[in-house]
């Protein structure tokens, strides 16, 4: 089923909030993260509740705008318990979960996410919230927590990004070796056109010295 102009206008929306979450850790910097999303077969009722769902979703945008996360939390408590069966309940809680980050609520944003992991119904959000986690959990120094997270099959747009994330969790843990595979890997199923490349030689090439040092005692 093709989204409407609304709907484009939305994800878009949620593309850009996601491209500015970043990585959570020592690089600073962000690594462009690619969403897309598919669902069908949409009942009249479904499509009604899908209406009520953007009305209710554009209001979490707003809020989001003005910075008020009470609000943000409210709306997206509000999608998910209204209209679960909805996409916007996903992308309500993963936007939820960046303004909780940005307000220092890190266990709200766990929330959301996991929200988002075991009960949203689109597969791409879910690979998309399993990052974030990871990405908690790494800025925790909770390296196995990370790394199972980061476990799994992904959708392949997601897989370079998932590749990157795991090779920041092995250069945490000092293992250079592994880093470097997991950069490389990541590097080789990027496209030339993501922004990400640069930052991801960056990270593949501070491997080498680290690599050498370690070979050297």
């Amino acid at each position: 089923m093709a989204y409407d102009l609304e709907e484009q206008e939305q994800l878009a929306t949620l593309k850009a909030i996601w491209k500015q979450y970043g990585n959570l850790v020592t690089w600073g910097v962000i690594v462009a993260l690619v969403i897309y999303s598919a669902w069908t077969g949409w009942s009249n009722y479904q499509s009604k509740q899908s209406a009520q769902a953007s009305q209710l979703y554009a209001e979490l945008q707003k809020s989001l705008e003005l910075k008020d996360d009470a609000k943000v939390q409210r709306a997206a408590n509000d999608l998910k318990g209204r209209f679960p069966g909805t996409a916007y309940s996903s992308m309500g809680a993963l936007i939820a979960a960046k303004s909780a980050f940005d307000s220092s609520h890190l266990d709200v944003a766990k929330n959301q996410l996991q929200w988002v992991l075991t009960s949203g119904n689109v597969g791409e959000y879910k690979s998309l919230a399993q990052i974030r986690l990871a990405s908690l959990a790494l800025d925790e120094k909770s390296y196995d927590e990370a790394l199972r997270q980061l476990s799994g099959d992904f959708p392949i747009e997601l897989q370079a990004e998932v590749l990157d994330k795991k090779g920041d969790v092995y250069f945490a843990q000092s293992k250079f070796a592994e880093a470097h595979s997991a950069y490389q890997t990541a590097m080789e199923k990027m496209t030339d056109k993501n922004p990400g490349r640069r930052l991801l030689q960056i990270k593949l090439d501070a491997t080498e010295p680290e690599m050498t040092n370690v070979a050297s005692k």
